[in-house]
């Protein structure tokens, strides 16, 4: 135990006399939490939607109203009048405005004689983002003008009505489990994996060669260190994400434990995975040039971004092996959802199943020889 001690006090002071590992660790998945929550899944607000009135009836004059409730409340679009279809078009071509609505002639009138009334809307579809949050704009407003102004005694249509389990879920908070994993990844990458080669190409790991220190003590040591320094990490992330995004749930005692152990087993599967890829490694830039590609193949795939039912069969082969998609499940539902450990269990399970075979894989491929 002493030997698998010194080796982790050895790697801990190197890692806390340069500050700067752990401040690359940590700002990169801070920045990527503030500028893609904010960047990404906000609700559209203040696009220009044209409205050309051909009709001027008492029906057109809904519409209007309709429009006007729109800009005052939900600030989706703001209505910007015109007169003549033609220049309205000609807007939405030039990007002046993201797309219009024309009432057209007659309107009011097959609106009374129920004779099939339409309102055209034209969109600038290069913008799917706009042009969904516009269209759902205008189907919700067509709806309440189908609406009848009096509601029959007895309901002749069934209507759906929606109960969401949790407060409405900003996109910077979705993006907080994925920046927590991202966060002990890029540390275990640093403090780990690249420290591990850099001290291998320095002599210092066949400096340990010499010494009593059996090989299962310092792969147990090298990780052991590598875990502490991606718990660190983490704890820091997830306290600092959660002030960030807003997010409550830190506070709750069984939630705050049940982050402990994520955190930790997260750090410990990760580490021993990059471990696992470094061991036989001997060149330094190795591990630089492997940085972008476990970025995005192990991220990506996890679900931290876009939900892991939208991919394809493949993609989701991926998924079901990344032990990322594991962590960031497990922060969610603890973040999210503020469930208890029975919900991380199978995520807690996985990843300590993922550690004890990445570890045995590393002990059995680490050389004690030159």
């Amino acid at each position: 135990m002493n030997h698998i001690l010194a080796i982790i006090e050895r790697e801990m002071r190197k890692f806390f006399r340069s500050p700067a590992l752990m401040m690359v660790s940590m700002i990169f998945p801070l920045v990527q939490l503030i500028v893609l929550g904010n960047a990404f899944g906000g609700k559209i607000r203040d696009t220009k939607l044209g409205l050309v009135d051909e009709d001027g009836g008492p029906q057109a004059i809904r519409i209007h109203e309709a429009f006007d409730s729109v800009r005052s409340n939900m600030r989706t679009f703001e209505p910007v009048y015109y007169n003549d279809e033609k220049t309205a078009m000609e807007d939405v071509r030039n990007g002046r405005i993201q797309g219009a609505v024309v009432i057209p002639a007659q309107y009011s009138r097959r609106v009374y004689e129920q004779d099939q009334p339409r309102i055209a809307l034209v969109v600038d579809n290069s913008d799917t983002f706009i042009s969904s949050a516009i269209e759902d704009s205008l189907t919700q407003i067509t709806n309440s003008l189908n609406d009848p102004v009096v509601e029959p005694r007895i309901l002749q249509q069934t209507v759906l009505e929606i109960v969401e389990l949790y407060p409405y879920i900003e996109y910077m908070k979705f993006l907080l489990p994925g920046s927590i994993s991202l966060a002990m990844f890029v540390s275990v990458m640093i403090g780990g994996g690249m420290l591990y080669i850099d001290d291998k190409a320095r002599g210092v790991v066949e400096g340990y060669l010499v010494t009593p220190i059996t090989k299962t003590e310092l792969v147990i040591g090298l990780n052991a260190a590598g875990a502490i320094k991606a718990v660190m990490t983490g704890i820091i992330i997830t306290v600092i994400g959660c002030f960030l995004s807003g997010v409550t749930s830190l506070f709750n005692l069984s939630t705050a434990l049940g982050l402990l152990v994520m955190i930790f087993l997260t750090s410990v599967a990760f580490n021993t995975m990059m471990f696992l890829l470094m061991v036989r490694v001997e060149d330094p830039l190795v591990p630089r040039a492997m940085f972008g590609i476990l970025n995005t193949l192990l991220f990506f795939p996890s679900g931290a971004v876009y939900p892991i039912q939208a991919f394809p069969w493949w993609l989701r082969a991926i998924a079901k092996a990344d032990p990322f998609a594991y962590a960031v499940a497990g922060f969610k539902s603890l973040l999210l959802k503020e469930a208890g450990f029975t919900a991380i269990l199978p995520d807690m399970l996985y990843l300590s199943i993922f550690a004890v075979v990445t570890f045995t894989l590393a002990n059995m491929l680490f050389r004690r020889t030159l």
